[in-house]
């Protein structure tokens, strides 16, 4: 095995493999989990302006599909965001933005007291061709509730010191 470092950044191809700040592509990781409470969905509400019934009446939701209220889609993906953040800290990661999210899809519904956790694949790991000194690393990411269902999945890409 050997390193390449390129302007004596932590970028290096081991065996083909093509890594950045410690990221490997096709590397996963696994979040800590996290339950989604009523207070998540009454304070997301407010902050979004969304107060749709499907998230803040329960009577109304009884007789709906889904027979209770459910998180909102933009919720669970900030509060996966924010985990899936937490499993890449172990590289000392310094972000300097979001460059985007795509690919989003919401598969299921997130409910009151449901726990979710991020399964982050890395795509792609390289030099910024924009910025000096920066990197961009692209994750799969894909949210699972605690009986293992996928009810979400994203694509993120981020630009992060070199």
């Amino acid at each position: 095995m050997s390193n390449v470092l390129i302007f004596q950044l932590e970028v290096g191809k081991l065996d083909g493999e093509i890594s950045f700040k410690g990221f490997r592509v096709g590397e996963k990781t696994v979040s800590p989990g996290r339950t989604i409470t009523e207070a998540d969905i009454v304070i997301f509400a407010g902050i979004s302006g969304d107060w749709t019934e499907l998230h803040t009446n329960a009577e109304y939701m009884k007789s709906s599909p889904f027979g209770q209220r459910i998180a909102h889609g933009m919720l669970t993906l900030s509060i996966a965001s924010g985990l899936a953040l937490r499993a890449m800290q172990r590289n000392q990661l310094e972000i300097i933005a979001l460059l985007g999210l795509d690919d989003v899809k919401f598969i299921k519904p997130v409910f009151i007291g449901d726990t979710i956790k991020v399964e982050s694949e890395v795509l792609e790991a390289r030099l910024s061709k924009s910025r000096p000194g920066a990197g961009i690393l692209k994750f799969k990411n894909t949210v699972k509730n605690q009986r293992d269902e996928v009810v979400a999945t994203y694509e993120t890409a981020l630009m992060v010191n070199a």
